[in-house]
């Protein structure tokens, strides 16, 4: 294929060039590295594979995000190629909380556990293993989490170790899963289609955990598209159309805004096991209510969230515009939504955003998100003695905490942030820079089109910003309550581009006022309407030529 002169700048800029264009564009990518380089697998496959060589009973602990849920399914379907002695459990997200806990270990030993397999979660659950060993349960840990110096005394696999050499170590819970499962299916000769029918969950689970689309990440997330429009799997099959998308079009960014976020509200609103009841479902009429009950209450969290932010900002306006971190307590807010309005919060303000919810018990959970440059784990690791429990990663953190602490926590993270922006002073300064500065003649479709090598698009493969100069005209205000903006960029060679400002109409609308000669930055996408196309821009900033 010929290339665009634009396509591989940017390729270049992206550090992709010479052999590795054609797997980075191929539809087919052989990139994978062997599982076996992971950390403590050998010993984990035999665990596993001993347990049902000796018909104990196993229980496959997962998580409530779709990260977990698609691990859960994962390991089971591949392990009950194996043994029928197997259940599941995955916690509640608002009475038991991420990860094993002392309660859910004691029921399942009651249950006659054995051998607990945990997905997407485990590592750092030191109390919790230590009370399964002593109740005579063997642990293996499968988990992507980052390790603290503290963790759990079992089998680890977790390319997030220290000891773990593994070359992609931004895998996700489920593609640790599939690894493990690739391991056990090769070393009982199981048929590969065992494997390759859970290439759907895999790309849904790395997509849905915002892991980088890079190395083998980005293979996987390739493949599990591929699966997805092939449609082997019912039930899946019947969620996309509910969705109202179509079998063999479906987009990462239709698994990223479509499908992740509808598994994700059983565990936000509900519990997890809705969505992976719904995979597991052999009637297709109890399928289709589980499908559109997960519809419903993801028709209910959008509520939810909107009231959330809505509220979030209104206090942010009113206290905390000067704050460098944002620490926000919600007496009456919905726990299962607070990350996603905590995300939204970074986004418009950029800056870390943690909120703080009440438990059952008298104590708070925070959940905080963070941008690049600020290591949200790190800035939380540093005031570890407040917390009951604490984990995450850099741009995502759990804990719980005794209500007195939240005033020391804040001004402990006022302190450390200050001393950040005084070596980096400028880290805080929204910065929107486009990869690519286009010619009026290079807006084409044939590149437009191109684009689409790119994909799957996400974290660390993100969509390119795209530079254009004209003059914006014909501005008109669409959307609810007119909260977004609507204009054509005219071109030097008399071309018009469709454009729409969603994140920050008002500024874009502000700046055309002033001066409608502008350079335009934003991301390029082909809009097809009754058989029209035409090529448009989603705008997220607005420059002086």
């Amino acid at each position: 294929m010929d290339l665009e002169p634009k396509i591989l700048e940017l390729l270049k800029k992206r550090g992709i060039e010479g052999d590795e264009i054609g797997e980075y564009i191929s539809p087919r990518p052989q990139k994978t590295h062997d599982p076996f380089l992971l950390h403590n697998l050998g010993e984990g496959v035999d665990l596993i594979l001993s347990a049902i060589k000796a018909n104990k009973k196993i229980c496959v602990y997962g998580d409530y995000d779709a990260d977990g849920i698609t691990s859960t399914v994962i390991m089971m379907d591949v392990l009950s190629e194996l043994t029928k002695n197997i259940i599941y459990y995955v916690p509640s997200r608002f009475d038991e909380g991420y990860g094993l806990n002392m309660d859910a270990v004691s029921e399942l030993k009651k249950q006659g556990v054995d051998l607990l397999v945990t997905v997407d979660c485990g590592s750092v659950s030191v109390e919790e293993v230590r009370h399964a060993k002593d109740l005579g349960m063997e642990v293996l840990v499968t988990d992507h989490h980052k390790v603290t110096d503290v963790k759990a005394d079992c089998l680890i696999i977790n390319p997030n170790q220290p000891e773990c050499d593994y070359p992609c170590p931004h895998i996700a819970g489920c593609g640790v899963a599939f690894k493990v499962c690739q391991a056990i299916v090769d070393a009982v000769g199981l048929e590969k289609t065992v494997l390759y029918r859970n290439l759907d969950m895999l790309g849904i689970g790395t997509i849905g955990d915002i892991v980088p689309l890079v190395d083998e990440n980005r293979t996987f997330a390739k493949y599990g598209i591929r699966a997805i429009n092939a449609g082997m799997r019912r039930n899946l099959r019947m969620l996309i159309e509910a969705i109202g998308l179509r079998k063999g079009e479906v987009t990462a960014e239709n698994v990223s805004f479509g499908i992740v976020p509808r598994l994700n509200a059983a565990g936000r609103l509900q519990h997890a096991k809705l969505a992976i009841e719904m995979f597991l479902e052999e009637d297709e009429s109890e399928a289709k209510k589980k499908i559109e009950e997960l519809c419903r209450l993801n028709d209910e969290r959008k509520l939810k969230q909107e009231a959330i932010y809505e509220h979030c900002i209104n206090t942010i306006e009113s206290r905390y515009a000067d704050s460098n971190i944002f620490l926000l307590y919600l007496s009456d807010a919905h726990e299962g939504v607070t990350g996603i309005v905590a995300g939204k919060i970074k986004e418009k303000y950029n800056r870390p955003a943690i909120l703080l919810t009440d438990t059952h018990d008298g104590c708070l959970k925070g959940t905080g998100r963070s941008m690049e440059g600020i290591d949200l784990f790190k800035l939380l690791k540093e005031n570890e003695e407040l917390f009951l429990r604490f984990g995450g990663h850099a741009a995502a953190c759990g804990f719980t905490m005794q209500k007195e602490n939240a005033g020391i926590l804040r001004a402990n993270l006022e302190e450390l942030m200050g001393k950040i922006l005084d070596e980096n002073p400028s880290l805080l300064d929204k910065k929107t820079e486009a990869e690519i500065v286009l010619e009026p003649d290079e807006v084409s479709m044939d590149f437009v089109r191109q684009l689409d090598l790119l994909e799957p698009c996400g974290c660390m493969n993100e969509k390119p910003l795209m530079a254009v100069c004209g003059r914006a005209e014909k501005l008109r205000r669409i959307g609810n309550r007119n909260r977004y903006l609507q204009f054509v960029q005219k071109l030097r060679n008399g071309r018009i581009l469709n454009c729409t400002s969603f994140n920050d109409p008002d500024a874009v609308e502000k700046a055309i006022d002033e001066n409608p000669d502008r350079v335009v930055i934003g991301r390029l996408s082909i809009n097809s309407w009754k058989g029209y196309e035409s090529i448009r821009m989603t705008v997220e900033a607005i420059e002086s030529k």
